[in-house]
């Protein structure tokens, strides 16, 4: 079964048409940035607190053309890519575990929804205690946040599939291994690429948020360093590049996703 958000995306894309589109996203956001500088200059909004689009490209391309900002954005990817990766991977692979045993969902399911519950991201203290100021617990953070949500997608996504079709293939003999290949993870595949475009945000959000918190390198230290003199300008721009990065990873799953399901309706 598709995300709804991701079949009503693609529907609305398809009756509109991706130039047309694109020109709405594009007006959309230039039309803010121009809101956004004119109330800044005439003064209905504090430069102070809220900087101007033009200070803040101006910095973007400092940072960009001087070099300043490519170690720290590396830093920040590989934390975040490594917790993707290994948030994802486990994400799946106790996903379809507990959803293929029912004893053992029906064991720890209070278990995971107490920890689900919990703001993960107040982990970071700890986990910097444990695991100190450098990439590991960036990760750990990371992780935490990336598997809950591709556990519940890849969960559901095994619990979609269509008891018609599985019954129909286990009469034709098929085994434990064919089922999974043939059956469970194309009927979960879907649901497991929707949780990874959400995903990829949360293992950026946990990596600034740690190097935030205590870091000598990434965005999240660059952040923390402009706030620490009042810098609104470097703060926003430190988060504008850290919202294009995530952009651009997710553009690049959506290809691959296309790619690996285009067996699907409309795909």
């Amino acid at each position: 079964m598709a995300d709804p958000v991701t079949v009503a995306t693609a529907t609305t894309r398809r009756e509109a048409g991706r130039p047309v589109i694109l020109a709405m996203q594009v007006g959309f956001f230039v039309l803010s940035m121009v809101g956004w500088e004119l109330m800044s200059s005439t003064g209905l909004l504090d430069v102070f607190f809220f900087s101007k689009p033009s200070l803040i490209a101006v910095r973007m391309w400092d940072w960009l053309s001087s070099g300043f900002i490519y170690e720290h954005l590396f830093t920040t990817l590989i934390e975040a890519l490594l917790a993707f990766i290994i948030g994802t991977v486990l994400g799946v692979i106790f996903g379809l575990t507990f959803a293929r045993v029912r004893l053992l969902a029906a064991v720890f399911n209070p278990y995971i929804r107490v920890f689900n519950a919990l703001p993960r991201v107040i982990l970071a203290p700890i986990f910097l205690l444990w695991f100190g100021l450098g990439i590991a617990s960036k990760v750990a953070l990371g992780v935490t946040l990336v598997f809950m949500v591709v556990f519940f997608n890849t969960y559901q996504g095994i619990r979609e599939v269509n008891p018609v079709l599985l019954n129909n293939v286990r009469m034709l003999q098929a085994s434990q291994r064919q089922l999974l290949r043939y059956v469970y993870l194309p009927s979960a595949m879907t649901w497991i690429f929707s949780s990874l475009h959400t995903s990829i945000g949360f293992a950026l959000v946990a990596a600034v948020v740690g190097e935030y918190l205590g870091s000598a390198r990434g965005v999240g230290f660059v952040v923390a360093q402009a706030e620490g003199v009042f810098d609104t300008t470097g703060v926003f721009a430190g988060l504008i590049l850290t919202s294009v990065v995530v952009l651009g990873i997710d553009l690049l799953i959506e290809r691959l996703e296309n790619y690996l399901l285009r067996w699907r309706p409309g795909g």
